[in-house]
């Protein structure tokens, strides 16, 4: 594996903005170094176990059998003010969706100040995604082990605290899957501090969709099966646009991720 040591550079964009389209410049199997000490690595394609259960993951999580929060493209919404229906006005753009596994934080302003666990937990139908999901995070774990062990030592100290009835695996406590969307540069302060994130992708007929570190001038491209394993906490970043090649085609991400609201509870 290729060692890249991330030096950082000064930019002027901030928190909020698209990530414009960019040409990947890291595509092999990298382990990133940031001040003499290894903080993460990308992974072109997983070992053969992880693929299988990402291919299910993301199979079942497409079918009708995984609740999904749809979401709306800006170019969609135009066409509807402009008076088409929301019918034709959706040919504009990708479909977009997400689902949450694991736990959720107290949400204050939204009238629920307590953790939680994602009401897709009882969902019957959705029981065969959330297991491949769980395990795809057990598998994640013993990787980072592997390739990165003294993070993986960090991440079971950091989880120390953490109650196991709130965690996803053992060194997270929530999951997302993203289909075709693109997050805007943004930070992941809600994490904790020191611990990484996994972002293992599924793409077919696309382009893009690649994470982007502005801070390192660090395109990861991301490909089918490919797993990236980064401190989201640690630095803005976003991801560029995607693009379909062919009709059908997309970019979703299955992503294990640690709050620091489940410390200490």
């Amino acid at each position: 594996m290729e060692r890249i040591d991330l030096t950082k550079i000064k930019h002027e964009k901030k928190t909020g903005q698209v990530c414009e389209y960019i040409e990947p410049n890291i595509v092999d199997d990298s382990v990133f170094y940031s001040d003499g000490e290894p903080i993460g690595f990308y992974l072109k394609k997983m070992p053969t176990k992880m693929c299988k259960l990402a291919d299910l993951s993301n199979a079942e999580f497409r079918t009708k059998n995984v609740p999904k929060q749809k979401m709306n493209r800006s170019d969609t919404v135009t066409k509807v003010k402009e008076g088409m229906s929301y019918k034709d006005a959706a040919k504009f753009g990708v479909s977009q969706f997400s689902t949450i596994l694991g736990s959720t934080p107290p949400r204050p302003h939204m009238l629920r100040p307590y953790p939680s666990r994602s009401s897709v937990h009882s969902v019957k139908t959705a029981q065969t995604f959330i297991k491949a999901m769980w395990l795809l995070a057990l598998e994640s774990e013993k990787l980072i082990k592997d390739l990165i062990p003294i993070q993986y030592e960090k991440q079971q100290e950091l989880f120390s605290d953490v109650p196991k009835e709130w965690r996803f695996g053992n060194l997270f406590t929530s999951s997302i899957s993203n289909f075709n969307i693109s997050a805007p540069l943004h930070r992941d302060t809600g994490n904790i501090k020191g611990a990484v994130n996994v972002i293992i992708c599924k793409k077919y007929n696309s382009k893009g969709g690649d994470l982007h570190v502005l801070d390192y001038d660090a395109t990861i491209g991301q490909e089918d099966n490919s797993i990236l394993v980064y401190p989201a906490w640690r630095n803005v970043h976003g991801v560029t646009p995607i693009i379909p090649t062919h009709e059908g085609g997309y970019r979703n991400s299955l992503i294990f991720y640690p709050l620091k609201a489940f410390k200490g509870l």
